[in-house]
């Protein structure tokens, strides 16, 4: 589950990235538009994936203890 939500938010930070310097939404030009509704899933999973992602700064790790 980590590393789907870490690739949901990589896609995220991506989209984001070519509308702040291109003004370029790539989900929206592949899904059809901002109000298709293929894109409002996607762009739900993707703050959802960034939800996850804040546990994952509160998590223990494996090499904390190291």
């Amino acid at each position: 589950m980590d590393k789907l939500a870490l690739a949901l938010m990589i896609i995220g930070a991506l989209n984001w990235g070519l509308i702040g310097i291109f003004q370029f939404d790539l989900v929206a030009s592949v899904f059809g538009g901002m109000d298709a509704i293929i894109s409002r899933i996607v762009y739900t999973l993707v703050g959802l994936a960034g939800i996850w992602g804040i546990s994952l700064l509160f998590r223990k790790s494996h090499r904390d203890g190291e």
